[in-house]
């Protein structure tokens, strides 16, 4: 039990346990691609959840597959919670989810394309600002690093950010979580949105989700999802033809 509690108290290592319990089954280098470490430091964090039971692997040919293994944090709610306080935790639980409910019932926009590329070029076509000027009309301007700000320029000379915000997660290839606000509502924390890329390889596609949350009303939904898909579509042919689409698609009528 030393061991389990050794291996949860470290905050990478609780990461790779998420990635396993949203995708079971990983080789290292797919575990890699979601966490911004070298290859040698995520082994050594596998070995310490290995050692605690947390980790459990599987060969199939040259690879190494790791699972997760819920055993002992099973064992963990057995001896600790459920003998003693599991009637009235879940009593509390189900206060705070519908509190939770209450607080954040706000609009959420979630849009899906799969793109012939790699995960690489959609992460760079993200964040690079004369890519992002191709496709977007907007530069994406940040260092891309966790805690950094990050500004939607336009690209008429102007130097005018239209949006602004920080990059809350930032694991290339994999997943980019940036915050987004008004320039003029910078520092207000209910005016911020947030936006979720999820780029995921198989073979010879990627599939790009993004998730736009915590929007302030359907107005501001409905604007949205008329421009993620106008915009991802010219993102989509950028990189598979080479070129942006011949008219911009954020100007054609919606009727």
């Amino acid at each position: 039990m030393d061991q389990v509690f050794k291996a949860l108290s470290d905050g990478t290592r609780r990461r790779l346990l998420d990635r396993l319990h949203e995708d079971n089954g990983q080789t290292l280098g797919e575990l890699c691609a979601r966490i911004d470490m070298a290859r040698q430091s995520v082994t050594q964090h596998l070995a310490v959840l290995e050692a605690a039971n947390l980790v459990s692997t599987v060969r199939r040919g040259r690879e190494k597959l790791h699972y997760l293994n819920p055993v002992p944090l099973h064992e963990i709610q057995e001896r600790w919670i459920d003998e003693f306080e599991s009637p009235r935790l879940r009593v509390l639980g189900a206060v705070k989810r519908r509190a939770e409910e209450a607080m954040t019932d706000k609009p959420t926009y979630v849009y899906v394309t799969y793109i012939e590329s790699t995960a690489e070029k959609v992460w760079d076509a993200l964040t690079d600002a004369d890519l992002t000027a191709a496709y977007w009309g907007h530069s994406n301007v940040s260092d891309w690093r966790t805690g950094s700000r990050w500004e939607h320029v336009r690209t008429d000379g102007s130097g005018v950010a239209d949006v602004v915000g920080t990059v809350v997660e930032s694991e290339r290839p994999g997943r980019l979580v940036t915050t987004w606000v008004a320039p003029d509502e910078e520092g207000q924390d209910d005016k911020y949105s947030r936006v979720t890329f999820d780029i995921q390889q198989h073979a010879g596609i990627v599939r790009l989700t993004v998730t736009h949350e915590d929007l302030p009303d359907e107005s501001a939904r409905a604007d949205v999802a008329s421009g993620w898909p106008a915009v991802l579509s010219n993102l989509k042919s950028l990189l598979e033809t080479g070129h942006v689409l011949p008219q911009e698609p954020w100007l054609m009528p919606t009727r």
